[in-house]
């Protein structure tokens, strides 16, 4: 359960007939039916019976309508009650009440993943989860399989069976897992300390989004240039040209707030190419928050606030400010943006922490700034943050209104409160890990105790790097992030980190070669040398014909 809980109104009990299981949060101030907002909401569903609609917010109503007739078959029957919702609420139903039978399921085109997608849609309170069975990710020959959809290959797909198993399992959303814990934690916090004029929560949650994205959802309508290098093919995970898993959670930004949302937090995982390390791995979550306002709402408690605007025009953009927005606006958006995080950090780390702020840049805000705290002697970077571009709120429909947003990572965070030494953690299974998770109050302090230390096994890999100059057309030059994804597509996660050790050039030749040396350890027991030989040589022999290097071994 949520550490909120919005208190029952005297009518919120009752029955309704539906197909789907549906969990939504809307705009505040806004009435919508539950079908009218699809792309803003947080949906999970699944076929089943008579449901009953659970606690909802006092300020909610659920009357019937007579004289309407009944939706067809696959839809979200709202002839059976039509709800008038005001801010951010949730529909629950009660597990009692949902006999759920088999998923709908399509024809699996070509072979299937050897991975099991296990854990499906497992949601947090504010989405009904399914924890059946779901459809397996597959890679055909000519098309991606994933989450019920079908989508083209072509010369950008380098999506792997190892990252597409990961999509569905939802750690955050998982009761219990310490990254639904820090999840809950902020919501926690934003719930009980931003209040709306209703009486309920001002920011609404959205933390079951899926992570399929177009590249304009994830780069163009951030302003992130065609030419900037986080849209390297070598660093993302593409399905094809126009389609990818998010890079970030900042990827559903435009959309939320173009619903008509003012202010909200957002929480998902998302997926990067990356070097292989205690603190790296290619799936990770992040949470992040947007709070927009109007010139009433920023001036409002400023002593002649009617004379002051957001916005002059002739303006130019300089190290504080945007060239459509003025001074004071600016200055006291980023008061209320710092003044909002150090409150949370304060929550997250106690009274006694020290923060400090670092000026930096991202493509979505200016002015930016990087928040760090002082924690066990060392100052750690903890999340990012700044005033949102115009032209992304212009872009969005809000253009007569300033806003911000921060962006941090639920792992990084859940690393250092709870002192968990290693990302792949995350992932484990292991009953021992999990249960030192388990509290009664999701506020309570947790000391991760670490597990068996088990000895790790490392093996050396040299090569040559393919030639520059013979490659062939539409061939690129051989990444370290290839190499990366090479190894974590066939070690898993069994390999603990993976480091050059070696760049030598031939003085004669002028051929390059690379030495990697690659640590394996299991979280759970001890690996034997011919366990990680089989793994290393797969690796070696994958090299060679995945990259085209040239072994030295």
């Amino acid at each position: 359960m949520s550490s909120f809980e919005a208190p029952p109104a005297p009518s919120s009990l009752c029955e309704l007939q539906i197909d789907f299981s549906v969990s939504i949060s809307f705009p505040p101030g806004r009435s919508r039916t539950p079908a009218s907002s699809p792309s803003i909401a947080s949906v999970c569903v699944q076929p089943c019976g008579r449901s009953r609609l659970g606690r909802v917010s006092a300020v909610t109503r659920a009357r019937r309508r007579p004289g309407v007739r009944p939706a067809a078959p696959g839809l979200l029957r709202r002839s059976a009650a039509v709800c008038e919702l005001h801010g951010p609420v949730v529909m629950r139903s009660a597990s009692a009440f949902l006999p759920c039978g088999p998923l709908w399921t399509r024809p699996l085109l070509h072979r299937l993943l050897s991975e099991f997608w296990a854990n499906g849609c497992s949601a947090s309170s504010r989405c009904l989860s399914t924890n059946g069975p779901t459809l397996h990710p597959v890679i055909g020959e000519n098309s991606v399989e994933l989450l019920g959809h079908s989508y083209p290959r072509d010369d950008f797909t380098n999506v792997t069976p190892k990252i597409l198993s990961k999509v569905g399992y939802h750690l955050h959303n998982q009761p219990y897992h310490p990254l639904w814990l820090i999840k809950e934690r902020i919501k926690a916090h934003f719930y009980s300390s931003y209040i709306g004029r209703w009486g309920n929560p001002l920011f609404s949650v959205h933390d079951n989004l899926s992570p399929v994205v177009t590249v304009e959802q994830n780069f163009d309508s951030l302003l992130i240039p065609p030419e900037h290098p986080s849209r390297k093919r070598g660093d993302n995970y593409y399905l094809n040209r126009t389609t990818m898993l998010r890079a970030h959670t900042s990827a559903h930004q435009t959309e939320l707030v173009r619903s008509g949302l003012d202010a909200f937090l957002l929480a998902g995982d998302v997926y990067r190419r990356d070097e292989i390390d205690a603190s790296h791995y290619p799936v990770f979550h992040q949470m992040e928050g947007v709070r927009l306002f109007s010139n009433h709402e920023l001036f409002s408690k400023v002593q002649s606030g009617e004379d002051l605007s957001l916005f002059e025009r002739g303006g130019r953009r300089t190290a504080q400010k945007q060239e459509s927005h003025t001074l004071e606006a600016v200055k006291l958006v980023e008061f209320d943006l710092k003044l909002t995080l150090t409150r949370l950090v304060t929550h997250l780390f106690g009274s006694g922490v020290e923060v400090r702020w670092v000026d930096c840049y991202f493509p979505f805000t200016h002015p930016s700034f990087e928040m760090e705290v002082l924690f066990q002697g060392d100052w750690m970077e903890v999340l990012g943050c700044g005033v949102m571009e115009q032209e992304l709120l212009n872009s969005a429909g809000a253009g007569n209104k300033l806003g911000w947003a921060f962006g941090l990572g639920l792992e990084r965070l859940a690393m250092i409160l709870y002192g968990i030494p290693d990302i792949r953690l995350f992932w484990s299974r292991d009953e021992r890990f999990l249960r030192q998770f388990r509290v009664e109050d999701i506020q309570q302090h947790v000391c991760f105790q670490p597990l068996s230390k088990y000895p790790p096994l490392h093996n050396d890999i040299s090569f040559w790097l393919p030639d520059p100059e013979a490659r062939g057309p539409g061939q690129e030059n051989f990444s370290e992030n290839d190499f990366y994804e090479l190894v974590r597509a066939v070690g898993g996660d069994l390999v603990e980190k993976v480091t050059l050790v070696d760049d030598f050039t031939h003085p004669k030749t002028g051929r390059r070669s690379h030495c990697y040396r690659i640590v394996y350890r299991h979280m759970e027991r001890t690996l034997t040398q011919q366990e990680v030989r089989r793994v290393h040589d797969q690796i070696e022999r994958a090299a060679e014909t995945e990259l085209g290097v040239q072994g030295r071994y």
